[in-house]
């Protein structure tokens, strides 16, 4: 089913294209397009080019963090505590009380960062290993996280009363980190429905939750001023199937009876985000959207897709150094932005440079995850890194920060041992390209398809029979996926003229003596007497 609505969206999306024609497309009067090489149409965005630095630079680390880490209870939970029953709903009902009397809105202003060091974390952050830094500047909640010019529900007026995106890129700057901003407010429309259930049961059924309200509700409360419907975005008709749990199937890239978004909300979520970028002029741009923001009912995203890279240019001298990225992208699209995969990787090597997003426990931070020990480790990030690398990609890694703006003893310990495994082993990791196959093993043999946007991460398990393969110069490294338990057969490395000959082998963080030989059918490492880690062993050939 999901592959069948897959296709009719892009039939949908094939059309629009042919008649350069969008339902709802920005108008005159809006933020404008800085001039520059770049139109907003899919054939001029193909002159982009990925620049160096960002596949010199393989690893990122992101802070997924706004007032939905507040409740400390995981992921959507500004969608999740309207709908009755879940997890999120019994969290908040015993928290703060009914839905109908204590909103997300409510939660916005609980929120208030009071503990929250930018530079420390992002000190921490580059000791770790990261090559740049990730902020989020709003989600499906719609707050935007800077003193933002379209949107008055923003961190400076309510909440933390921060800009929160001046901190992280202030702090950025000072680590010398290129600095991303994430963006994924397109689908408020949507995503708030759920605030205008009510109970079906107990003494509260019938009685609307709190996404109803309007200006006028707000006399005397602490909100007054301020209208919720330009934070909820409920003003419109349901979609089909709204009441449902989640979403139904396929309505993310609005299709299948999702209600679409009107002329008004295309236009302010359109004016945002070049506020956002003429502020803050981030080195890298992602969409939480299929393809670009409110693609393909409006050519918002290609005007602010031309408007970021022509502005990226003017400040660079006429060198193009901004990285974009987009979800579920056909062949062409690629050639437009960098591919992202959420929580997954292709299983095969990629022509075009791409990015992994994942995280090391919920997008938002969930003190559940913390106290059941759920977290990825160390180990697991490591071998995560070395595979995708080995596939021409780069891994930006989420750290869930808690509401008050730190991060936990758990996580910390985590970034510890990825960075100590980093301080021995970068060089097979930074500056590296991809080598004629991306490994061989077990799971390279088995089939692992992408979901849409990603999500098959977890379902092939790495070993230390699998070996990941990248290069640099002459030098290719050739790194298994866990401590070696017996010799090392690589049967990529046999003796052939592609490969070379082969003149020394290494070990990174050891001074052993490798024993080796090469034949026709394999290069056979004797297992070394001493391991330098249990991660990821990477074994330097130099040819």
């Amino acid at each position: 089913m999901r592959i069948i609505m897959f296709a009719v969206w892009l039939f949908f999306c094939q059309s629009l294209l042919a008649q350069e024609n969008f339902p709802s497309p920005i108008r005159e009067g809006n933020e404008p397009i800085a001039p520059g090489k770049f139109e907003p149409t899919w054939e001029s965005l193909q002159q982009y080019e990925t620049p160096e630095w960002f596949r010199n630079a393989k690893f990122g680390i992101w802070a997924h963090w706004g007032p939905q880490c507040e409740p400390e209870a995981g992921d959507w939970y500004g969608r999740n505590m309207y709908i009755e029953g879940t997890h999120q709903y019994k969290v908040h009902l015993e928290k703060y009380g009914h839905p109908s009397e204590f909103g997300f809105k409510d939660v916005i202003n609980e929120w208030k960062a009071d503990k929250w060091d930018p530079e420390k974390l992002i000190e921490l952050y580059k000791k770790t290993g990261a090559q740049y830094f990730f902020a989020m500047a709003n989600h499906h909640d719609n707050l935007d996280l800077w003193d933002s010019k379209y949107q008055k529900w923003n961190s400076v007026n309510v909440g933390p009363k921060k800009d929160i995106i001046a901190g992280w890129a202030e702090a950025a700057k000072k680590q010398n980190l290129p600095f991303g901003l994430s963006v994924h407010s397109t689908h408020a429309w949507t995503w708030y429905e759920s605030s205008r259930r009510t109970d079906t049961t107990g003494v509260k059924a019938g009685v609307p939750y709190d996404g109803h309200l309007t200006k006028e509700d707000g006399k005397g409360k602490w909100w007054e001023g301020l209208d919720p419907q330009e934070l909820y975005v409920q003003n419109h008709e349901h979609s089909e199937g709204w009441q449902n749990l989640y979403f139904p199937e396929g309505q993310w890239y609005w299709g299948n009876g999702a209600s679409i978004p009107d002329q008004v909300y295309s236009e302010n979520f359109y004016n945002r985000t070049m506020d956002l970028i003429n502020k803050y002029d981030p080195d890298l741009l992602y969409f939480d959207d299929t393809v670009l923001p409110l693609y393909p009912i409006s050519d918002a995203g290609l005007n602010i897709a031309a408007h970021y890279y022509n502005r990226n240019m003017a400040n660079n001298n006429g060198q193009l150094e901004a990285v974009m990225f987009g979800k579920i992208l056909s062949d062409e699209q690629k050639q437009c932005m960098v591919w992202d995969v959420e929580r997954g990787a292709p299983d095969k090597l990629q022509d075009l440079p791409w990015q992994t997003c994942t995280c090391i426990g919920d997008w938002h931070y969930n003190r559940a995850v913390y106290e059941q020990n759920r977290y990825k480790s160390a180990a697991s990030v490591i071998r995560t890194l070395v595979d995708i690398v080995s596939k021409n990609g780069n891994l930006l890694l989420s750290v869930p920060v808690r509401g008050d703006g730190t991060i936990d003893d758990k996580e910390i310990a985590i970034l510890e041992g990825v960075g100590s495994w980093m301080e021995v082993n970068q060089e097979s990791i930074f500056d590296t390209r991809p080598w004629d196959i991306y490994g061989e093993g077990p799971a390279v043999e088995s089939i692992n398809p992408l979901d849409n946007a990603g999500f098959n991460e977890g379902k092939v398990v790495l070993s230390e029979k699998d070996i990941r393969f990248n290069q640099k110069d002459n030098v290719l490294y050739a790194t298994t996926l866990g401590a070696p338990t017996e010799d090392i057969s690589i049967k990529s490395l046999g003796k052939n003229p592609k490969l070379g000959k082969i003149k020394k082998i290494e070990m990174l963080g050891s001074n052993e003596k490798l024993s080796w030989k090469q034949t026709s059918d394999a290069l056979v490492i004797k297992k070394p007497k001493t391991l330098p880690n249990d991660i990821a062993v990477v074994f330097k050939v130099i040819r």
